[in-house]
């Protein structure tokens, strides 16, 4: 028997076929069609499984892993055992990346914390701008993963699994609830660098794996022409790019009659993304309307590459329907030097950060949108001569916006700092957190391939972190 979604799928095609009413409304309405995993909408109109808290996501992705000890994991006790041996019951056995067969010392915090804000909440001093914002952040000093390295370590933390080849979160997002704008992609990524040994960051990161390539993160270039090839080559009109596209189109939508190839469907969101993108692009970027107070408050130069311009750019992004953002700097990996190599970092996200936050309270954006500030995984508390090596065992992230219990910080590590023992959260739990919280239950997202339901969060056990959210 046929699956009465599916038959109402390939009459909606028939009908845009033969109709002419155009691509644009065939790839609406199949991203429709394929929402929250094909399955039957709850709570009424609104298409969720449970109240969405946020509608929007801003991923600060801190690359190569900040020193948890250095920014967000006050120990006061570490620095007591600064260059005392590490204690081997502690390190016996476990993960260490570059430090193996090394006599391991301990290294004390080389940065101090202060309270902040009215919470009281223990900052490190080189995130002073940030601090301003204690209230609205929730820290999680527990986080643990399982991949020791940097590429499988950012694929575990996007995808959920060290395989290459899986659907990043953003993509899973978009697949589930689709996008809220239709003049740029739903998923969009910005890199910058800068402060430290930059490790390189693969498009894997934000790839669409096996679900329909549509669905995948688009790079957008921090300085220069945003998108590459969107303008019309010299001497073609608008209207003769229109005519081009509608007749690729029509002979697409012929060919997709015969095969129902969700590729083709994407070529055809593709042709009109882009089409609609030559328009929208270049007043996403241009910054004229900007107030000078706005520039000012992130200290950048609108598209100079830096972390602070591509803040700024992720606000616009998100004003304009833009469902999930992810904003990579790479510069945190800090093997020696960790005392100016944090701070040198550091500063350089600290004020387009804390202008983001700021920014998206102003517009009352804030409460309905989930800013995530941390990296793939810390460092460890023992030295690799003046710095720090991986370290997944306990590490710490902050979140802030919607739904979150600002003014808070959740779990602990040990007084060594090493390992995650109070409320521990792995990164399939924060998967789980995440989708809940855009009103998705992380069991129920699924996506049939080679036989199998994958989801996000895989066949493991994950928890929804309640206690965190308000």
């Amino acid at each position: 028997m046929q699956n009465p979604q599916t038959h109402t799928a390939i009459a909606r095609r028939t009908f845009l076929r033969r109709s002419g009413l155009g691509s644009a409304a065939l790839a609406s309405m199949l991203a429709s069609d394929l929402s929250l995993g094909g399955e039957q909408r709850r709570d009424g109109e609104s298409g969720l499984h449970v109240p969405a808290r946020i509608k929007r996501v801003i991923h600060l992705c801190m690359a190569g892993g900040p020193s948890h000890i250095e920014t967000l994991d006050h120990k006061p006790e570490l620095a007591a055992l600064d260059g005392k041996p590490m204690p081997e019951s502690v390190t016996a056995g476990q993960p260490i990346a570059q430090l193996q067969g090394k006599e391991l010392k301990v290294m004390g915090p080389q940065h101090p914390f202060s309270p902040r804000g009215q919470s009281g909440l223990l900052l490190s001093n080189v995130l002073e701008k940030i601090g301003d914002h204690a209230d609205d952040l929730c820290v999680i000093k527990s986080m643990h993963t399982e991949q020791i390295n940097h590429d499988p370590a950012h694929t575990f933390f996007n995808t959920g699994t060290a395989i290459s080849g899986r659907p990043s979160m953003g993509s899973w997002v978009l697949y589930g609830l689709g996008a809220e704008t239709e003049d740029l992609p739903g998923f969009i990524v910005l890199t910058s660098e800068g402060g430290g040994q930059s490790q390189p960051i693969s498009s894997r990161q934000w790839h669409s794996g096996f679900l329909p390539s549509r669905f995948q993160g688009v790079q957008m270039h921090a300085s220069g022409s945003p998108v590459h090839y969107v303008e019309n080559p010299k001497g073609v009109t608008r209207n003769q790019q229109r005519q081009l596209i509608d007749t690729v189109s029509r002979l697409n939508e012929l060919h997709n009659a015969h095969r129902h190839d969700p590729e083709v469907l994407t070529r055809l969101a593709g042709y009109e993304m882009a089409f609609r993108m030559q328009a929208s692009v270049p007043e996403l970027t241009d910054m004229s309307h900007e107030t000078q107070r706005i520039i000012d408050m992130y200290g950048c130069v609108p598209g100079d590459g830096s972390f602070a311009s591509n803040c700024l750019l992720a606000r616009r992004l998100a004003e304009r329907g833009v469902r999930f953002i992810q904003l990579y700097h790479r510069g945190w990996d800090h093997h020696g030097g960790v005392k100016k190599g944090v701070a040198n970092t550091a500063k350089l996200v600290d004020q387009g950060t804390a202008a983001l936050l700021q920014d998206l309270k102003d517009r009352d954006m804030l409460k309905d949108t989930l800013v995530i500030w941390g990296g793939e995984f810390g460092r460890t508390p023992m030295a690799q001569g003046t710095g720090r090596d991986h370290h997944i065992k306990g590490f710490s992230m902050w979140i802030a916006g919607g739904g979150v219990r600002g003014g808070t910080s959740y779990g602990a590590t040990d007084e060594l700092a090493y390992n995650a023992v109070e409320n521990k959260v792995h990164v399939r739990d924060f998967h789980a957190t995440l989708l809940h919280m855009l009103g998705v239950d992380h069991h129920r997202l699924t996506y049939k391939f080679q036989g199998l339901d994958f989801k996000l969060t895989g066949v493991e056990p994950a928890h929804v972190v309640h206690d965190i959210l308000s």
